[in-house]
């Protein structure tokens, strides 16, 4: 089986290359006799890897190089390196050090049958199905179907919502303590109306799945039904929740880290709660809910309470930004009130990165608020409002006029000394708010400039995030492959009708760490100090490190990852001051059984000197004997995608890319931060691939591509402090 290619192209040059095949096959007399041999202990940039079992095969064909320089960046270098890819399939183990080596893949946002919205609307998968589905192993979906991943996860945090946690399984299981609280016997007489899942995904057509689907939908009712759960049975279901975790929790193998989603209603305020610590300091607490308080500075409170008490640390992550109306990145408190130091220092500390791409649509901008960033229209569910509310600006322009471009880079100005009352959010907004600050501060690119400019007033940025993915499944499984979907909820299990109904879903996303081991305790702190990153699903490899002392050579070392750390800061860490120029030594290679890559981006954003903030993005590296044109911009690679198949080729595009990159317009006295864009090659949608399973017509004005990604945590530039 062939596990992945290498690629070499020299800095700026017409040479070809040859294309380099590893394969992977069992050493054996039979195989010997083919070429196999033990490779031994290797080392590819600062990772040991185990290459017994490994050939090489002689080159076959030529690919193109990585060729031109764009007049707005500053490459030092750029080339693809040479990488086994077989290495990037999943964590591999080293470390160095005490320097983060290993790579992880996991999932921090999966419900079960234990939360009520899922319950509600269909779903039968259990905490235990949920673990050994993140393991690899083949499970029964609630629909009946045989679900599997192809590739295991290493860890995964179970995050049912704290709201009637564990309530309607135990309500449909006859506990009376429930069926006699207010409200109990309600819930079930909504849940018994509603029909079993397998029937609806076996509907006879279109009509008839639309029409059992909304009368499964009403299930939701349920969630909230019954209005008051003893807190004995609360505290006995959260006890059940820990235990689960740790059943399946195994130290330098798997790791099942315990969690809640706590949901605010009204704006999408959510937040995912997790722990680093096991049952000893969880069980002194209970998951903290909108019943509770529906302002998160309230569980930030008690959590820094939590911590005191125990000793223990927790963080919570915010999710879903894109559908906060303006609520997500707003300088004001919940209640409307002006940020304060205290403030601004509690959310920093407990908020540490946001998951950034999930199914309900990706987070990171839209194509309003980054009108010159090509690939800013990527799985936006935010929608500009058409009729302009009460106390909200149109602001310079039409919110569907978005081909008035301005020139780079764009603007942004928050004004944080007044306030005025957004009545689109239903709650206080500043004074300013127009249609594109609702969307700024419901998007982390343009959170991140705002927290550049709190933190010249506040003394602490609190929005100082850095950025991983995860699927937010009501499934219980945690799958982010298009041609593994198995949706949002448990309607959207696979069946000919879900791309008619449920379209705007999307197939996304997953969390990388770079940790020292595969245990709780490493993941959190990986999580703490932001060395992490997010993808839509792929399993991308991205290194990324800022410093003053890196050189061309650095980019052909071995050892990348030691020297990044030797020579600079990972992801989601500070640089210091300096007159010079940071340079950003950075590195991505495809997933091994995954699509190639496009290009490597660097996104900064800047506070200038009257206290605007700028965003530009850059193409650092990228495939292919492309050109920018004289606008800059560089030629899209074809697609390969057979839309009628739902296959694509891997016929374009680079495995690995390679590059240390300096910013072109630095300037010492101005904060900035900086992070990476990694795209793929597009691929076909998992719309496009149940067309093709189910052999239906695919429907004309649905988009049946996407462009894979990921997003890097940022590298922070303070700026230089007044003289």
């Amino acid at each position: 089986m062939i596990i992945g290619e290498m690629t070499h192209h020299c800095a700026g040059g017409r040479d070809i290359s040859p294309k380099i095949t590893w394969q992977q096959v069992a050493v054996s007399p039979s195989t010997e006799g083919e070429g196999a041999r033990s490779l031994g202990t290797r080392r590819y940039f600062g990772t040991r890897v185990d290459l017994s079992g490994w050939r090489f095969v002689a080159p076959r064909e030529y690919t193109e190089p990585i060729r031109g320089k764009r007049a707005a960046m500053k490459p030092l270098q750029s080339f693809g390196i040479y990488v086994l890819l077989g290495v990037i399939s999943s964590s591999v183990s080293a470390s160095d050090e005490g320097r983060p080596m290993r790579l992880l893949w996991g999932d921090t946002h999966v419900h079960t049958y234990l939360s009520g919205d899922a319950y509600g609307m269909g779903n039968r998968t259990t905490p235990d199905e949920a673990y050994r589905f993140a393991q690899g192993e083949a499970v029964t979906a609630t629909g009946g179907a045989t679900a599997q991943l192809k590739r295991p996860l290493d860890f995964i945090v179970i995050t049912d919502h704290a709201e009637n946690l564990g309530v309607l399984p135990m309500v449909m299981s006859g506990d009376q303590r429930l069926l006699d609280s207010p409200g109990g016997q309600a819930t079930e007489d909504i849940l018994q109306a509603t029909p079993p899942l397998s029937e609806v995904l076996a509907a006879p057509d279109l009509e008839t799945f639309t029409l059992m689907m909304g009368q499964i939908m009403t299930g939701k009712a349920a969630w909230g039904a019954v209005t008051s759960v003893d807190p004995e049975i609360r505290r006995e279901i959260w006890h059940q929740v820990i235990a689960n975790a740790e059943r399946y929790n195994n130290p330098g193998k798997f790791t099942a880290l315990i969690g809640y989603e706590y949901s605010s209603s009204g704006p999408m305020l959510h937040r995912n709660v997790i722990f680093r610590d096991g049952p000893e300091k969880t069980r002194l607490t209970v998951p903290f809910s909108r019943d509770d308080s529906r302002d998160p500075e309230e569980l930030w409170q008690f959590l820094d309470q939590y911590r005191q008490q125990t000793g223990g640390d927790v963080i919570s992550i915010p999710h879903n930004s894109n559908l906060s109306t303006g609520n997500s990145f707003r300088p004001r408190t919940f209640d409307g009130a002006a940020l304060t130091p205290a403030y601004a220092r509690l959310r920093a500390d407990l908020e540490p990165v946001a998951e950034v791409t999930q199914i309900k649509g990706d987070s990171e901008t839209h194509p309003l608020i980054s009108p010159e960033d090509e690939f800013a229209d990527y799985e936006t569910w935010w929608q500009p409002p058409t009729k302009v509310p009460s106390g909200v600006s149109k602001g310079a322009k039409s919110s569907k006029d978005v081909s008035a471009k301005p020139k780079q880079p764009s603007t942004v100005k928050s004004d944080v000394k007044k306030v005025a009352k957004d009545v689109h959010a239903g709650v206080a907004g500043p004074s300013n708010t127009s249609i594109e600050n609702l969307g700024r501060q419901s998007h982390v690119r343009s959170g991140l400039r705002i927290g550049l400019e709190l933190e010249q007033s506040l003394g602490t940025n609190p929005f100082k995030l850095g950025m991983i993915g995860s699927t937010d499944s009501h499934s219980g499984l945690a799958s982010a492959d298009d041609d593994n979907f198995w949706g949002k909820m448990a309607i959207q299990e696979p069946s000919p009708f879900r791309m008619l109904t449920l379209s705007n879903f999307d197939a996304s996303g997953y969390a990388a760490v770079w940790a020292e081991d595969n245990t709780r305790e490493a993941i959190f702190a990986a999580l703490r100090r932001r060395e992490v990153y997010a993808t839509t699903g792929p399993r991308i490899l991205l290194r990324f490190f800022g410093g003053y002392e890196f050189t061309s050579r650095d980019v052909r070392r071995g050892d990348l990852a030691q020297n990044g750390y030797s020579k600079g800061v990972p992801m989601g860490s500070d640089l210091v001051p300096s007159d010079q120029a940071p340079s950003f030594l950075i590195h991505a290679a495809r997933d091994p059984d995954g699509a190639k890559l496009d290009r490597v981006q660097v996104v900064k954003g800047w506070l200038d000197d009257q206290g605007v903030t700028h965003e530009q993005v850059f193409d650092a590296i990228w495939a292919g004997r492309r050109e920018p044109d004289a606008s800059g911009s560089l030629p899209v690679l074809r697609s390969t995608v057979d839309v009628d198949k739902g296959t694509y080729r891997n016929r374009v595009g680079a495995s690995s890319l390679t590059t240390l990159w300096q910013d072109p317009d630095f300037d010492p006295k101005q904060p900035a931060f900086y992070y990476v864009r990694v795209l793929q090659i597009k691929t076909p949608r998992w719309t496009a691939i149940d067309a093709a399973r189910y052999g239906v017509p695919f429907p004309a004005g649905m988009n049946p591509e996407t462009q894979e990604r990921a997003y890097s945590s940022p590298i922070w530039y303070p700026g230089q402090p007044d003289q």
